[in-house]
């Protein structure tokens, strides 16, 4: 049986059996089985770039042999080859396209038949649709099937292929049934569930469905002996009984019951990721167009893992039991694995869980994951799923322009890039199960692993998560412990000592760590004195007696807080006031209103006892119980006068830093003003955009988290620094989090009344709103933010807003309206003293003079702008106006003058990191060289700007694309 029609195309790939290419439903000779395969690694990333290391990693396995990079360089070459006869012959196209780091088959995503098949059986789901319809889409689907997924094809990889579309065929078979035996048709599915069932005896789903079908269509018998066979094929092959899914139908069948409606099957639920979403028609416009992101989002290999202890030891059992969730060699899982770790406070969920998980590093080569979910963070405000989600796709290489707007959307794409992969994810600190979920992968072969203080038994239920609770360490495994940190000789000659620190720590591993820190910092003192302390100290190990976790944990880390210098100890209770994640010595410097040399010694005594973490090199951060005895431990040694000093210091640290480094990306005015910062703030000037840029990228989570965390009495920080931030995630493309952080600021604002912040808040909405593809919500937003601004009399922020509704109008064809609206941006910028601004706004008109087609008046206006924007440093407002004297020149014939000009805007692009705007000049540059007759040239800057258009994701690489083709020379 050949590969079924789907969307009338002349060219076809089959993988849904053997792998074939069909012209005219005719199959095209591949060449050798290696051949197919590359194709294969290539096709199921359609429309995606492939890593030559993942390209190599499917054909040869782990261990490739020495020449399989030159043998997989010479496959592509043929099937480039195969394509342009293709391609000539008129029969179709199947280009192979060279990207950084590796290839992409540049196809349909729907001419790929088991895309196609995931794409119709993903639209199904869609319940709002008639069970008609959705059952349609399914049999659509299902009669794509062609046999054994990738048959023919040797290695690991397509064995893992192979399990992961069956599974995606029984479950579209098995929602059929369900669709069916709800309408009163349930005679239509028997015989292709039977089939089925066949191929698959032990796989329960199917064996249900049938019942169901079979009883709801008379046939009970059938469906009892169904049920009879099923089962004694899993006790004789498996050695276990039906699960209780298949039991209760059973009971229902012979009476004992009604028959209910079916319900969804955990394991088919589970298997379903989202569909590889097919391209859709974009615009050529050089404005920045959202897409659907999963049509070819990247797909980097993540290493994220935190650093493992050396001195690890004990929990041998654990260990064991997290090993057994592998798959054995060779086999795939047949469902997402997913792990709690489960139990008190500081009793070494995290330790335990990154140890295993680097010790399980070789079992999942595409990558590792890693998030601290804060669930119970001290703060009270967890890591929300759509943030970790964001983080997750940030590692996974999804440019922060193709990152979807809703969680929904967000977690499909995560899910997509997983789809085939083997990939560990570890979710740490969960609060709970509901925040956990969205982070699943949805393709098996993945594993997460999740900890957390709560028990997490929903996951057990809903997702069949295998719990674990982590006790208490034994005895031995505590003398184990205090040897590895102490060294051993030590430990053996005071046996007694270690005994009853044994006893007083009561086997909590964070206890323990306390101790061997303390002792470690004073090698001379005897381990009979700590003993000692632990004895006579007050309410130390209060858990034998209460059973409170978090009684010890406070106890023991008080104790070794009273060991603490003056300096030290200060520093320990403020550090709960730090809005976090992490923090540098900057930052732990304003805290305590210190210099940073002063903060030094303090820092190294915290974390030479364990009470602060340098994660990586000159960045800190606590243990969220850390944070918590922290803040306790401020309300009970400072009044709250000196706390609040405290907090204003370092929120204007990074508030004022903010301030620097957004006037340097920007080189104009801020529509807002700024009180001074407190004394002690230690705000930084950044020496240029580079600096600025950096430390705007290494502070980002930091920021977004004092803005999302309001403090009573410094309101006004919260819409100040997300101000401060507009910019920044403007550049970054990183709507989202200027969508969040704005949402916040403008809330805050209304509550107190504030109507800069309300301005403030409105415009940066409205430029995430313009971006979002929402102009309704834009122009509201920047209306508001105009009127305010106006009331306020704030020339910058009138000035700012009318380049953004400038912006906008031009975007959307009305060149006349942006060319009013940048007018009256020079007018306030004018008004406002700002020489930046004014140069900026110059540029502007002479952009939208140049639409219109008054090339000589644009002319005046960007020589104008030339000299102002280079008086202010702004290489950014420089490479933009080179771009536009040279579009200017270009129409007006002069092609020498147009190509310096590029040629100057071009490197400064190069030199700001604005590569977009990069791609966006070469392909301007190349324009100007093919209307002066030079092919050549034209061709090689077109091909420089495809590369990086198709290297970010953008959507103007399609048309350039088509322009390269039909502009490419003839062939003899």
């Amino acid at each position: 049986m050949r590969c079924e029609r789907g969307v009338g195309a002349v060219l076809r790939l089959c993988l849904s059996g053997p792998v074939e290419v069909l012209v005219r439903e005719e199959p095209v000779d591949l060449g050798p089985p290696q051949r197919r395969a590359v194709l294969a690694a290539l096709a199921v990333d359609a429309g995606r770039p492939v890593p030559v290391d993942v390209l190599i990693d499917r054909i040869w396995g782990t261990e490739p042999p020495d020449g399989a990079r030159r043998a997989l360089y010479a496959h592509i070459a043929r099937i480039r080859r195969l394509a342009e006869r293709l391609d000539d012959d008129g029969e179709g196209r199947l280009p192979v396209l060279r990207r950084a780091g590796g290839y992409q088959l540049d196809l349909d995503p729907d001419r790929v038949d088991l895309h196609r098949f995931h794409r119709l059986a993903a639209l199904a789901r869609d319940e709002a649709l008639p069970d008609r319809t959705r059952a349609a889409r399914l049999r659509e689907a299902l009669e794509l099937w062609r046999g054994e997924p990738f048959a023919g094809l040797p290695g690991t990889w397509p064995a893992r292929m192979r399990e992961t579309w069956r599974r995606r065929r029984v479950d579209a078979a098995v929602r059929l049934a369900d669709l069916e035996t709800r309408s009163g048709d349930p005679a239509s599915v028997l015989g292709q569930l039977t089939d089925l069932l066949g191929e698959y005896p032990l796989t329960e789903p199917l064996a249900e469905a049938l019942m169901r079908a079979l009883h709801a269509a008379g046939d009970s018998g059938e469906a009892l002996r169904c049920y009879a066979q099923t089962r004694r094929r899993l006790v004789e092959e498996l050695g276990t009984e039906p699960g209780r899914r298949l039991r209760e139908l059973h009971r229902e069948v012979l009476g004992e019951r009604p028959l209910g409606r079916p319900r969804e099957h955990p394991a088919a639920r589970d298997s379903a990721a989202a569909p590889p979403a097919r391209p859709t028609p974009r615009p050529a416009s050089t404005a920045a167009v959202p897409r659907n992101p999963a049509a070819s989002a990247p797909y980097v290999v993540p290493a994220q893992l935190p650093a493992t202890t050396t001195d690890f030891t004990g929990r041998a059992d654990e260990l064991a039991r997290l090993d057994a969730l592998l798959a054995p060699a060779g086999r795939r899982p047949a469902a997402v694995v997913v792990s709690a770790l489960s139990g008190m406070g500081g009793v070494g969920k995290t330790a335990l869980a990154v140890h295993w998980a680097w010790q399980a590093r070789p079992a999942f080569p595409d990558g590792q994951l890693y998030v601290n979910l804060r669930g119970f963070d001290p703060s009270g405000t967890p890591l929300t799923p759509d943030r970790a989600v964001r983080g997750f796709l940030d590692a996974l290489g999804v440019p922060a322009s193709r990152v979807p707007e809703s969680l929904d959307a967000q977690a499909g794409l995560y899910r997509s890039l997983l789809s085939g992969r083997r990939v560990l994810v570890v979710l740490d600190n969960a609060r709970d199960a509901d925040q956990v979920r969205p982070l699943l992968p949805g393709a098996p072969g993945c594993l997460a692993l999740v900890t957390s203080r709560a028990p997490l038994t929903g996951l057990a239920a809903a997702q069949g998560a295998r719990l674990l609770a982590l006790d208490l360490l034994g005895a031995e495994e505590c003398r184990e412990l205090l040897a590895a940190r102490l060294g051993a000789a030590r430990v053996a000659a005071e046996a007694a000592a270690v005994d009853e620190i044994v006893v007083r720590c009561a086997g909590l591993p964070l206890a323990l760590a306390v101790v061997a820190a303390r002792a470690a910092a004073a090698p001379a003192r005897p381990l009979a004195a700590l003993a000692d302390e632990l004895r006579t100290a007050e309410r130390i190990l209060d858990p034998l007696d209460t059973g409170d976790p978090a009684t010890a944990v406070r106890t023991v880390l008080h104790w070794s807080y009273r060991t603490l210098s003056p300096q030290a100890a200060r520093l320990f209770r403020f550090l709960g006031l730090h809005p976090g994640p992490d923090a540098d010595l900057t930052s732990l410097a304003a805290l305590t209103g210190a210099v940073v040399g002063q903060v030094r010694a303090p820092v190294a005594e915290l974390t030479a006892a364990h009470l602060l973490t340098e994660h990586v090199p000159g960045r800190y951060s606590c243990h969220d119980l850390l944070r918590a005895h922290a803040v306790e431990l401020a309300a009970e040694h400072d009044d709250p006068s000196t706390l609040h000093a405290a907090t204003r210091r370092v929120l204007d640290h990074y508030l004022h830093t903010a301030y620097a480094a957004d006037a340097l990306l920007t080189r104009r005015r801020h529509p807002m003003t700024l009180a001074p910062a407190a004394p002690g703030a230690q705000a930084r000037q950044p020496a240029d955009p580079d600096e600025a840029l950096a430390w705007l990228t290494a502070e980002l989570p930091i920021l977004i988290s004092a803005v999302e965390r309001p403090i009573p009495g410094l309101a006004p920080h919260t819409w100040q620094l997300a101000a401060m931030l507009t910019t920044f995630l403007e550049r970054q493309g990183n709507w989202q989090a200027l969508t969040d952080v704005h949402t916040v600021a403008l809330r805050t604002a209304l509550d107190h009344a504030d109507p800069a912040g309300q301005a403030a808040g409105h415009r940066g909405l409205g430029l995430a709103r313009f971006q979002l593809r929402d102009p309704g919500g834009a122009r509201h937003h920047f209306n508001r933010a105009l009127d305010l601004f106006r009331r306020l009399d704030n020339h910058p922020g009138q000035a700012r807003t009318c380049q953004n509704l400038a912006k906008m109008a031009w975007a959307h064809g009305a060149p006349h309206e942006a060319l009013h609206h940048a007018r009256r941006s020079l007018e306030h910028f004018r008004l406002a003293h700002d020489r930046g601004g004014q140069a900026v706004a110059l540029n502007d008109i002479g952009w939208y003079l140049a639409e219109l087609g008054e090339l000589r008046q644009a002319l005046a206006h960007c020589r104008r702008a030339l000299p102002l924007v280079q008086a202010t440093g702004d290489l950014s407002g420089q490479a933009h106006t080179w771009d536009s004297l040279g579009y200017i020149h270009r129409h007006l014939g002069r092609h020498t003058e147009a190509v310096e000009c590029y040629d100057r805007a071009l490197a400064l692009f190069r030199k700001t990191g604005d590569r977009r705007s990069e791609a966006i000049g070469l392909t301007y540059l190349g324009d100007t060289h093919e209307t002066a007759g030079a092919s050549g040239p034209a061709m090689e800057a077109w091909q420089q700007a495809l590369d990086l258009f198709d290297e970010l994701g953008l959507p103007e690489a399609d048309s350039l694309r088509g322009k390269i083709r039909d502009r490419a020379p003839a062939k003899t």
